[in-house]
């Protein structure tokens, strides 16, 4: 008789590969563009900055600089969007007593943090070959920092998607967030520039702290917005991802019956 770790990871297993065949393989050229999307960001953003003459970012190359902030952002919007409709888009899976809602939520996120990851190793290859030193000097803290973003995407999504069976109409709101939240989170311009007290209200932004210490690992002399905090980060997300799992565990029911 199997053991319940034994059939968890069997459910995991299944829905992993479902779901990173629907992920690359759904429609034409998929894959292809969950990597054009962050570089046009990129290239887009360095064009704009290169108009104005823009070379330096903190003591960071400026392409380099976007490059970081980019991918940390995609991290924690990809993340929580995909976590976002695990429910919706895996719905039919309910009708086996094996499989939870919970279980298709962290499938779909480790599955885009894979992804994220290979399309990070693509751009950083692709940067170095241009000719820019994009090789961080502290990968603990890179790698600490997305981590953080991460599991902060993950609350989110887990928020987001019991918040959306019960009130539908939060879905464009909670898809309009991501805009502001791409703007204020330092990704195109630096915080640092803001003047005070308007730069303390922006760094109440968890994903700012974590874009930030991804920059600071990756160049040790970068001037990184003063009131960092990779904690504040690690705090944000287990609140949230605890909230998260109170909802999922008090509208259980409704999730599967939807």
């Amino acid at each position: 008789m199997r053991s319940s770790l034994t059939i968890t990871i069997s459910v995991w297993r299944a829905i992993f590969l479902r779901e990173a065949l629907d992920r690359l393989f759904r429609e034409r050229a998929a894959w292809f563009w969950l990597l054009i999307e962050p570089v046009t960001h990129i290239g887009f953003l360095a064009l704009m900055w290169g108009v104005v003459r823009t070379t330096n970012m903190g003591g960071m190359d400026v392409v380099v600089w976007l490059m970081v902030g980019m991918l940390a952002f995609f991290l924690f919007r990809r993340t929580g969007i995909q976590v976002m409709y695990a429910v919706d888009c895996n719905r039919p899976l309910f009708a086996y007593r094996q499989v939870k809602p919970f279980d298709t939520a962290i499938v779909r996120g480790g599955l885009e943090a894979f992804i994220m990851a290979l399309v990070s190793v693509i751009i950083i290859t692709i940067v170095n070959l241009l000719g820019r030193d994009a090789i961080p000097s502290d990968p603990l803290l890179v790698m600490g920092a997305a981590l953080g973003l991460w599991l902060f995407g993950m609350g989110y999504g887990l928020i987001a998607s019991v918040l959306m069976e019960l009130v539908p109409e939060l879905e464009h709101i909670l898809k309009i967030l991501m805009m502001p939240l791409y703007l204020i989170s330092g990704v195109i311009w630096p915080l640092s520039s803001i003047p005070m007290p308007y730069r303390d209200h922006l760094m109440l932004n968890p994903v700012a702290h974590g874009i930030e210490a991804m920059r600071l690992g990756y160049v040790p002399h970068y001037h990184a917005v003063p009131g960092l905090s990779l904690s504040y980060l690690y705090a944000c997300s287990a609140v949230s991802i605890f909230l998260g799992l109170l909802l999922y565990r008090r509208y259980v029911l409704r999730l599967v019956m939807q």
